[in-house]
């Protein structure tokens, strides 16, 4: 062990999944950032995330929702630096439609049972044991999503 190993009262940071789910109301760019971005932001504020611990993110989507990529919503937010990739759910006969899905690699101290995962509107259907939400005021978190787009580099 080196003289550095000894002396250090290290904590152990983990990389957790924080999972959520949305659904979008139509095929369109608008709606599915909008969805997108409101899940962002439930997932955010609830589990407390700040941006620089966000390792990556895997966004997919249903194949009936092809008008933009999710992981926009997150540049949109100021994750500029995060890694983000995009693909499609696997189609399974009778699975929800117009679903966007969300997996967040978080750097966190956390144990996994202290991680909030995020299901909401008709996505709730897919982990009804996860989808206990305080109430949400749809208006507030929109406010604080443009108060979150309005602070970040536009690029």
């Amino acid at each position: 062990m080196s003289e550095n190993q000894k002396d250090c009262q290290c904590v152990t940071t983990l990389c957790r999944g924080v999972r959520g789910a949305t659904t979008v109301e139509a095929n369109t760019r608008e709606a599915i950032l909008k969805s997108t971005r409101q899940l962002l932001a439930l997932i955010i504020r609830r589990n407390g995330i700040e941006t620089k611990d966000i390792a990556s993110a895997i966004f997919t989507v249903t194949r009936d929702l092809d008008a933009e990529f999710p992981a926009l919503a997150a540049r949109q937010m100021g994750w500029l630096d995060v890694p983000l990739l995009c693909g499609y759910e696997v189609e399974v006969p009778g699975s929800l439609k117009s679903c966007v899905r969300i997996l967040l690699h978080w750097n966190t101290n956390r144990s996994q049972t202290d991680i909030h995962h995020v299901y909401i509107h008709d996505a709730i259907a897919l982990r009804p044991d996860l989808s206990k939400l305080p109430p949400v005021d749809w208006r507030e978190l929109e406010e604080w999503i443009s108060q979150q787009m309005a602070t970040r580099d536009p690029k």
